[in-house]
């Protein structure tokens, strides 16, 4: 589930006045170009110098317990700088009905940038060196029932900002793509719980990482891990009650031409909110990309 599929590349052809097929990638659940959990140092759309890029995406992800939309999209300036904007939507379904809280929705709107910093993935694919990018994404929550609680016992903020630093290095003739990313935050679930807790208000520096492998020119498949920060582990529910797992997923992805991507992977959650719902959240993730 990525840009990943940028592997999908032939080494030779380039897409007529803009970037080499497939280089645009796609859009992570947070809308920022990338895979579908980690953010990458390429930019979105098919813009190179001088030029306008962009993107729009939609994604679901459904598990045992938990359904999430996302839907978004992002511009390029000149292959180097890119906003982005997009909305998460996820139902909880009956899983708080213990709480009093059956059928919360927690919506949360998602503003980024990212400039590309150092390297050309494409260009220095036969060195050592890897595009380097940072970038921020700024999260408000809309926790509708949920929020007094939020914010007042557990010690949540609503919104925050998480920035990060991101390494993509491309090798072509191995059809191998890697990602590394560290991030700094203070996000709950993605932002979806809020900020930072009333007993954990500290940045947490958090690792990603992301590979790919080119099974033919218009298919990949690969892995993503996200360690995630642990903040509400304790908190005015109990100890373990909102205990966070890291993040990861196994993907294939298909780009039938530079314009538009489908992904379809394997994601595990962990656990959300065991207090309520032990068992971890495990299941699939689709998503399609219209780029230009």
């Amino acid at each position: 589930m990525s840009a990943l599929a940028m592997l999908a590349l032939p080494l030779t052809a380039h897409a007529e006045g803009g970037k080499l097929l497939l280089t645009g990638g796609v859009s992570t659940i947070d809308g920022v170009g990338g895979g579908g959990l980690v953010p990458w140092a390429l930019t979105t759309g098919y813009g190179t110098d001088g030029e306008w890029g962009g993107s729009a995406f939609v994604t679901g992800v459904k598990t045992q317990d938990y359904r999430l939309k996302v839907f978004g999209a992002g511009l390029t300036w000149s292959d180097r700088v890119e906003f982005t904007v997009a909305r998460q939507d996820f139902d909880t379904e009956d899983n708080l009905a213990p709480l009093g809280l059956d059928g919360l929705r927690l919506r949360q709107n998602l503003l980024g940038v990212k400039v590309r910093v150092a390297g050309d993935a494409v260009l220095d694919s036969d060195t050592w060196t890897p595009q380097v990018a940072v970038g921020a994404v700024y999260h408000h929550v809309d926790s509708g029932a949920l929020a007094p609680t939020l914010t007042g016992a557990l010690g949540a903020k609503t919104h925050g900002t998480e920035l990060y630093l991101s390494a993509t290095k491309l090798l072509l003739a191995q059809g191998l793509l890697v990602n590394g990313t560290l991030r700094m935050t203070k996000a709950n679930q993605d932002g979806l719980l809020g900020f930072g807790g009333a007993q954990d208000k500290d940045w947490h520096l958090q690792p990603e990482v992301a590979v790919a492998w080119l099974l033919s020119p218009q298919w990949a498949v690969g892995a993503e891990y996200k360690a995630k920060p642990d903040a509400l582990n304790h908190s005015a529910l109990g100890d373990g009650a909102l205990k966070e797992d890291d993040w990861k997923d196994l993907f294939v992805a298909w780009a039938p031409n530079k314009h538009a991507s489908l992904t379809l992977a394997w994601v595990d959650l962990g656990r959300i909110a065991p207090a309520v719902q032990p068992r971890r959240q495990t299941g699939a993730y689709l998503s399609a990309q219209l780029a230009f």
